[in-house]
């Protein structure tokens, strides 16, 4: 018996059996090609993968097959460390799925696009990730102000962000 409700356990958690107590609709205008590049994150929910990193980027590059080589770096007690991962294209355009450990893709929802791609929003599948991003290392008080509010509007906890230094 100890070893269904284990199993059960790891199945819920795997397949995503948590409330999800967020808005993290994706926007309906996007276009790939334009979202390809560089980006900074200006700012992230804390979690263990990038825990004690700053000057984080992600790159973007299509690859012949459609699908996304994605390259994440920063530097953790001033050493360089970085993450090659894969994305998926999904048949929503802004909701790609993303996987740094094999088998195992997690949801990236592109949330708030500027309509230049000038900076994004990005949450998950669960209220437990979120990201800024931006072409440029800072961003206007303006332009975090509007972020922050759309962030606060689908419901995440904004005092929770942790702002990299770039």
């Amino acid at each position: 018996m100890k070893k269904i409700t284990t199993l059960s356990v790891l199945l819920c958690l795997l397949a995503g059996c948590s409330k999800l107590t967020v808005d993290n609709s994706v926007v309906t205008n996007f276009d790939l090609n334009r979202f390809l590049g560089n980006w900074y994150e200006i700012a992230r929910f804390d979690h263990r993968f990038e825990r004690g990193m700053d000057q984080t980027k992600a790159s973007y590059v299509l690859r012949e097959d459609g699908k996304v080589d994605v390259l994440n770096t920063g530097m953790k007690n001033g050493k360089y460390s970085e993450a090659k991962g894969v994305a998926r294209l999904t048949d929503t355009p802004s909701l790609l799925r993303v996987s740094f450990w094999g088998p195992f893709y997690s949801d990236y929802r592109i949330m708030l696009l500027d309509d230049d791609y000038k900076y994004a929003l990005v949450g998950s599948g669960s209220d437990d990730y979120l990201w800024i991003l931006s072409r440029t290392p800072q961003i206007s008080d303006d332009t975090k102000d509007r972020i922050l509010t759309e962030a606060q509007r689908r419901g995440y906890d904004t005092s929770k962000l942790i702002w990299v230094n770039q």
